[in-house]
C-alpha cells in the first residue's frame, strides 16, 4: 500500500498539518507513517546524498501528551496509520528516518520556529529534501482546509511534465477535477500542445481535465487569483545553481509565494512510477 510519511509536532500548528496528511491519505488512500521526534535532528538518506533535518523545539513539546493528542486526531478516520520508531542511528544522537515512501508532509519551514512561518517562504530544508527526493513532498497551508479540485501549472519543461502526471494521478485516485493552468511566453500554443502529445497526456488533457487555463499575455500574478481557494495545486521543481538549491523557476516560485493553497511539489529526482518518464518532453523556459 502507498504510504505517506509525516513528522509529528505536538502544537496547534502540528495538529493542522496533521489534519491536512490524514484529509491526503483518507483522499489517495494511502497508508500512514507518523515519526514522532525524540531527538531535536534525524537524517534521511536518499540515493544521491543525505539531509539532515535540524528540528525547531516545538517538535519536542509536550512528549508525554504527544500519543494521546495523536490518537484523538486520528480516532475515527479511515487512515491505517503506523508509529516510526527508529532504529537505526548514524550516530548516538543522530537517528535515521527511512525514506521508502511515496509521500511526505513537510510545512513550509521545518527548522525554524513556528512564530517566523510566513507565506511565501519555503525553508532550506525542506527545498533540500525537494532536492533529493524520489517522493513528492505534500506542503500543506497553515491552517487546515480540505481541497476539493487539483490544480497543475504547466510550463512545457520535463518537471512540468512530471507535476502534470503527478496532478493526473492524485486527480484520478482522489476523484477531484483536474484544472490545468499555462502562462504562456514566447512559445506558441501548438508547442505546449506538441509536448502532451509526445509524453501521452493529449487524451487525459482533453477527456479527464476539467479546464485548460492558457494565458497569452497579462500579469502573471493577477491570474493566479483563478486558482480556487480550496484546490491542491500541483508544481515541479528543478535543481538549479552552483548551490544546487531548489528553484520552481520564476513563475513557479510566483505561484508558491503567492497562493495560501496546499501544495504537492515533484523535485527533478521525483520518479513517476507506475508513470513512464518524460523523455521525449522538450525543455520550455517557464
Amino acid at each position: 500500500m502507498p504510504r505517506l510519511l509525516h513528522i509529528f509536532r505536538n502544537t496547534p500548528f502540528g495538529r493542522e498539518t496533521l489534519l491536512h496528511s490524514l484529509y491526503f491519505c483518507e483522499s489517495l488512500g494511502l497508508d500512514m507513517t507518523v515519526y514522532i521526534p525524540r531527538m531535536p535532528r534525524f537524517l534521511m538518506y536518499f540515493e544521491h546524498e543525505a539531509v539532515q533535518v535540524d528540528l525547531d523545539s516545538s517538535y519536542l513539546a509536550d512528549p508525554g501528551s504527544a500519543i494521546d493528542h495523536l490518537d484523538e486526531i486520528v480516532s475515527g478516520r479511515s487512515v491505517r496509520l503506523e508509529i516510526l520508531e527508529a532504529e537505526d542511528f548514524t550516530a548516538s544522537t543522530l537517528p535515521d528516518v527511512p525514506t521508502n515512501v511515496d509521500f511526505m508532509t513537510c510545512p513550509r519551514i521545518i527548522a525554524d520556529l513556528s512564530t517566523k512561518i510566513a507565506l511565501g517562504k519555503i525553508g532550506s530544508t525542506v527545498r533540500s529534501i525537494l532536492k533529493a527526493a524520489r517522493f513528492p513532498v505534500l506542503i500543506p497551508s497553515p491552517a487546515y482546509k480540505p481541497w476539493q479540485s487539483v490544480a497543475v501549472f504547466f510550463g512545457g519543461s520535463v518537471n512540468a511534465v512530471k507535476s502534470f502526471y503527478l496532478g493526473l494521478r492524485v486527480a484520478r485516485n482522489s476523484g477531484r477535477p483536474l484544472d490545468v493552468y499555462t502562462m504562456a511566453g514566447k512559445n506558441e500554443r501548438d508547442q505546449y500542445e506538441s509536448i502532451l502529445a509526445e509524453n501521452g497526456l493529449d487524451k487525459p488533457m482533453a477527456e479527464e481535465v476539467r479546464d485548460w487555463r492558457y494565458y497569452e499575455g497579462g500579469d502573471f500574478e493577477k491570474r493566479l487569483y483563478d486558482v480556487p481557494h480550496d484546490a491542491l495545486v500541483v508544481l515541479g521543481a528543478y535543481g538549479h545553481g552552483l548551490i544546487k538549491d531548489v528553484f520552481f523557476g520564476s513563475k513557479m516560485e510566483l505561484v508558491q509565494s503567492v497562493l495560501p493553497n496546499p501544495l504537492l511539489v515533484a523535485g527533478p529526482c521525483f520518479e513517476m512510477h507506475p508513470w513512464r518518464h518524460p523523455d521525449k518532453a522538450q525543455p520550455i523556459e517557464e
